[in-house]
C-alpha cells in the first residue's frame, strides 16, 4: 500500500526544488496534495503533472507570511479533500549574505518572516484541522546553518532556521499526546536555484567547492530530500517526533 494512501497533505514552497519534488512524491504515494507558492503558473504546471498520474492536487498561490493565506490553505484542504493529515512547511528564503552589523533591518525582518513566522502561522491553522482527524504529521524545513555551523553573513537565515527547530521541539511536546508528530529536516546543499553553485555566473569551481564541503563530496537532488520528508510524514516514523533530522550529506561534520 502507498505510504500516504488516503491522506491529504499541504506542501508550501512547492513551485520548485524540494517542495516540488516532495509534492510529486506525496502524490505518487497516495496523498491528495494542496500545493502552495507565490508563482501561480508553476503551481498550475505541477497540478497538471500530478493529475496526469491519476492523483489529485489543488493549488493556491500566495504569501506564507500572510495569516489569511495560511488559513485559506487549510480551508482548501478541508473543503476539497475532506481534512488535513500532513503538512510540509517548506517555503523559505536565504537573503543576502551581509555582515550582521551592516544588515538592514528590513532584510532581517523579511528573512525572519518568511522562514520562521510563516512556520508559526502554518502550525497555528494546521493543528486544529489535524486534531479533527485524530492526529497527523507536520514537517518543517530548517538547515544545518544555525544548527551546527555559523556561516558568516547569514545571521538572519541562521537565526530563523534555528528558531524553526526550537518551534518544532515545543510543538512536539505540546501535541504528542494528541497524535500529532512534529519534526524538521536539515538539508545540506541541494541542487536548486537557491544553491550558490547555481547562482548566475558561478563557474565549475564553485560547484566543486560546494561539493567538497560535504562528506559525500556532492550535493543532493531535491528528490533525495523528498524521500526523507516522506519518511517523516508516513507511519514509518510513527515513534519519531521533535527531531531535527539531518539530511545533509555530512556537511555539518565534514572537515576535509
Amino acid at each position: 500500500m502507498p505510504a500516504l494512501a488516503g491522506k491529504t497533505a499541504i506542501v508550501t514552497g512547492a513551485s520548485s526544488g524540494i517542495g516540488r519534488a516532495t509534492a510529486r512524491l506525496f502524490a505518487e504515494q497516495g496523498a491528495r496534495v494542496v500545493v502552495a507558492a507565490r508563482r501561480q503558473r508553476e503551481l498550475d504546471t505541477l497540478v497538471a503533472e500530478i493529475a496526469a498520474t491519476g492523483a489529485e492536487a489543488a493549488a493556491l498561490a500566495g504569501d506564507v507570511c500572510d495569516a489569511s493565506f495560511a488559513q485559506r490553505l487549510v480551508e482548501t484542504a478541508v473543503k476539497q479533500f475532506g481534512g488535513l493529515d500532513v503538512a510540509f512547511n517548506n517555503a523559505g528564503m536565504f537573503g543576502e549574505l551581509t555582515p550582521t552589523r551592516d544588515m538592514p533591518i528590513d532584510d532581517w525582518q523579511a528573512v525572519i518572516a518568511t522562514n520562521l513566522t510563516s512556520a508559526f502561522l502554518g502550525a497555528k491553522y494546521q493543528i486544529p484541522a489535524m486534531l479533527r482527524r485524530g492526529g497527523g504529521a507536520m514537517i518543517f524545513t530548517s538547515s544545518f546553518v544555525g544548527c551546527g555551523i555559523g556561516l558568516p553573513g547569514a545571521g538572519a537565515y541562521a537565526a530563523s532556521k534555528a528558531g524553526v527547530v526550537g518551534l518544532v521541539q515545543v510543538l512536539a511536546a505540546e501535541l504528542g499526546e494528541q497524535g500529532i508528530r512534529v519534526n524538521a529536516i536539515l538539508p545540506g546543499g541541494v541542487d536548486t536555484p537557491m544553491n550558490m553553485a547555481n547562482a548566475p555566473g558561478a563557474g565549475p569551481e564553485v560547484r566543486a567547492f560546494v561539493n567538497g564541503l560535504h562528506a559525500v563530496k556532492r550535493i543532493a537532488s531535491p528528490e533525495e530530500i523528498a524521500q526523507s520528508v516522506l519518511y517523516l510524514a508516513s507511519d514509518a516514523s510513527s515513534f519519531v517526533t521533535g527531531e531535527a533530522h539531518r539530511v545533509d550529506g555530512g556537511v555539518s561534520i565534514s572537515r576535509n
